[in-house]
């Protein structure tokens, strides 16, 4: 632990640190002044340096705001479907948490808070009160969604019509017009869905707070919010695919969403594309004006930007090195020893063509027999929306597939596909 001379680097690396540069450099400068008035220049040097925090007690200070003078963390309301946690009842009162299969997991800089849905249906005031409590110490805030709205909701616009489009797949034949039961069915529940969220998020922000919404489940959430508190700070951000204008005018709730979108402050995307795509959508569906920064409607300016994101590097660098993975390794390299592998780490889902990926490899082991015992394929497929009948249907073809192909081509000894179903943290890191 350093002592009370800890002085901020000349290169802030955060923004603690910035805040902590900024405070030495006005004390410097009343120093400066004093000692030209011809006061004791040692005494106020001392008395300056006294006054700096520890590293450590900088980072408590920005945590708990201790002292109202100094520097604190910018509060941060994450607000996605699931928190980074799913909930398991073991009893009337008793939760336990487990790290969720994917979603986000790490926002440094500042002081976050978690609203989502834990992934399980309490519909008890008992049983509620305990995941909220047993949430909080983790600094997540639960959603508390029943069966019937995660159906409609979750398994039901989110997953059979807006997941489909915006990856280019399209609108199931019965969904197309808007007087269809189920959709109209599906999309009031997911207003309904939106608008719990935001009730969350309206009774524990707080002023100054950003929020920060993610992905197509909520598109409705940011003009929830804004009609709660039009000075509140909300940003949102969408992990999948934006289609072009085109494809999204086959929505029949696509202007709804759009203009809901556009009550956030800040809307980003994966890429350049996707956001051209958007701003494209806005300007020839709802006729507004597209600008350089963003979308312009009545004065009101919603700013439009790429913002890649990526897995965190230096956590598989540092994996590399422990003694298990080490290990594990070897016992790979010898099992395989004198083949090639192909390794494939893919959500069993169906926009990552693993069937065709599968396909493509028999049609490669047909074409080229030399190759049959010298090459392997290892395909990982971790399981996802296993409470949908699409996607089961996809888990139950891909593994007829494999055990075709094996059959085909295996051996007594060794089989040309590893097909591993694997339940491992695929993450997105900020």
């Amino acid at each position: 632990m350093q002592g009370n001379n800890y002085i901020p680097p000349l290169t802030p690396r955060s923004r603690l640190e910035r805040l902590l540069r900024e405070r030495e450099l006005r004390k410097s400068s009343r120093y400066t002044q004093s000692t030209e008035d011809g006061r004791d220049g040692n005494k106020e040097s001392e008395q300056l340096s006294d006054s700096f925090l520890s590293e450590n007690e900088a980072e408590d200070v920005a945590e708990t705001g201790a002292a109202d003078d100094r520097p604190r963390k910018q509060r941060l309301l994450v607000v996605a479907n699931r928190l980074p946690v799913s909930a398991v009842r073991e009893g009337v009162d008793s939760y336990h948490l487990e790290i969720s299969v994917g979603g986000l997991v790490s926002v440094k800089e500042f002081d976050t808070r978690w609203i989502g849905w834990a992934g399980v249906n309490v519909p008890d005031e008992v049983g509620q009160k305990a995941l909220t409590k047993a949430l909080a110490e983790m600094r997540c805030i639960p959603v508390f969604l029943d069966e019937d709205i995660v159906n409609e909701y979750y398994n039901g616009y989110c997953n059979n019509i807006l997941w489909p489009l915006f990856h280019y797949l399209g609108l199931p034949q019965e969904d197309r017009l808007a007087t269809t039961r189920s959709f109209q069915t599906q999309f009031d529940a997911y207003k309904k869905a939106n608008q719990m969220f935001a009730d969350v998020v309206n009774k524990h922000y707080q002023d100054g707070d950003v929020v920060w919404c993610h992905d197509y489940h909520l598109m409705f959430l940011p003009r929830c919010l804004k009609e709660y508190n039009d000075k509140m700070k909300v940003g949102w951000f969408l992990h999948t695919p934006f289609p072009s204008s085109e494809i999204h005018r086959t929505l029949p709730s696509r202007s709804y969403l759009l203009r809901s979108v556009l009550a956030a402050d800040l809307v980003g995307f994966h890429t350049y594309d996707y956001a051209r795509h958007f701003v494209s959508a806005c300007t020839r569906i709802l006729g507004i004006e597209g600008t350089p920064e963003g979308v312009e409607d009545q004065g009101k300016l919603t700013r439009v930007a790429a913002f890649p994101i990526g897995i965190d590097s230096e956590r598989f660098i540092r994996a590399l090195a422990l003694p298990e993975v080490q290990n594990h390794l070897k016992e790979l390299k010898e099992r395989f020893a004198g083949r090639k592998v192909m390794l494939g780490v893919d959500r069993l889902d169906m926009i990552k063509g693993i069937p065709q990926k599968i396909l493509a490899f028999e049609k490669f082991l047909e074409e080229n027999a030399h190759w049959r015992d010298k090459v392997v394929l290892l395909q990982i497929a971790v399981p996802t929306r296993t409470d949908v009948s699409e996607y089961q249907k996809l888990t139950s073809q891909v593994h007829e597939i494999v055990g075709r192909i094996n059959g085909r081509f295996g051996t007594l000894t060794a089989v040309p596909i590893h097909h591993l179903v694997s339940v491992i943290n695929i993450q997105l890191w900020f």
